[in-house]
């Protein structure tokens, strides 16, 4: 039985090569590490407690959105993680595109307005390689980040050497994707299996939670993702503490959480909102700052821009 209502025929669309787009950014915005004159005391802090972390074994997790990526922070990030200061990232569906693009093509990122305008927003031929990697990977058994990184590494793309994919898979870290279906340009393309980005993202969603089994004494880092980071590690935590509690395992209470935005937060984030101020709907205060560390976690804010706070985290780190 087939559904009643009729649904777009993507045979329809013309997409184009990649060098009939205009990119906005390329690689010469990657930034060298530099140490930072200044730090932010909250940062330094949490510099501590990753490096007590690692010295546990307890999770590291780096919740990014995409313009962490965007914003040239690739090199500190390789650096945190050869350190063994990160063990795990979580990334939105954006992250994988401009990753991606950036490795095969040494630029990414097109202006919407431009090409929204004329209906080829999104609609690029070698993104479009990104469907057929993550179903192969898919039908290995792979995780959907795991699947692109294995793919750019391994295929040594132009610009591997500064995806985060790649250095996270040669150093046998997960970063897992969580896709949100119709969020993505890739979705867009005629070639798209959404089975096949819905089990390769849940398989993500099942990684990243058995690497937050390991979070009492860790620490949860969120830059930039105002939905994807608070949602699943809300979800992720309610079910590592319950499979904690039904195993007599030891309550996942002692915590450190860190979220870098650019919203006008108090000094003080230990208390949220209320609920008739839009703050409140800003859920990486309620949920990563407030009510998941309430039963013994510490948790920090820092408003700045990516490539202000992450260099002053590396900093920090590097003073340890």
């Amino acid at each position: 039985m087939s559904s009643k209502y009729r649904q777009f025929d993507r045979n329809k669309l013309k997409v184009l090569p990649l060098a009939e787009r205009k990119s906005l950014i390329d690689t010469g915005l990657i930034e060298a590490l530099k140490p930072c004159a200044e730090v932010h005391p909250s940062l330094e802090a949490v510099a501590k407690e990753l490096a007590a972390a690692r010295d546990k074994s307890s999770a590291r997790v780096l919740m990014i959105g995409a313009h962490v990526i965007r914003s040239g922070m690739q090199r500190y990030l390789f650096d945190l993680m050869e350190k063994g200061l990160i063990n795990c990232i979580a990334v939105n569906g954006a992250c994988v595109i401009h990753d991606f693009e950036f490795a095969l093509l040494g630029q990414t990122t097109e202006c919407v307005a431009t090409y929204i305008s004329n209906g080829q927003f999104g609609l690029w031929q070698e993104t479009g390689q990104l469907n057929e990697i993550i179903s192969k990977g898919n039908a290995q058994g792979l995780g959907f980040g795991e699947a692109v990184g294995k793919y750019i590494s391994e295929n040594k793309l132009p610009h591997a050497e500064i995806s985060i994919f790649a250095k996270a898979y040669e150093l046998g870290i997960p970063v897992t994707v969580h896709a949100g279906i119709g969020y993505d340009i890739i979705h867009e393309h005629p070639n798209c299996d959404g089975a096949v980005i819905g089990e390769a993202s849940y398989r993500d969603f099942l990684i990243f939670a058995a690497q937050l089994e390991a979070l009492e004494h860790g620490v949860v880092m969120n830059f930039g993702s105002a939905i994807m980071a608070p949602e699943i590690y809300l979800k992720t935590l309610a079910m590592v503490r319950n499979a904690a509690a039904n195993s007599n395992a030891g309550a996942i209470r002692n915590f450190t959480t860190l979220v870098c935005d650019l919203h006008d937060l108090p000094e003080k984030v230990g208390t949220e909102a209320p609920k008739n101020d839009a703050q409140y709907y800003f859920r990486p205060w309620k949920t990563m700052l407030v009510r998941t560390v309430a039963d013994g976690g510490r948790s920090f804010y820092v408003r700045g821009f990516h490539n202000q706070t992450i260099p002053q985290l590396w900093t920090a780190a590097t003073k340890l």
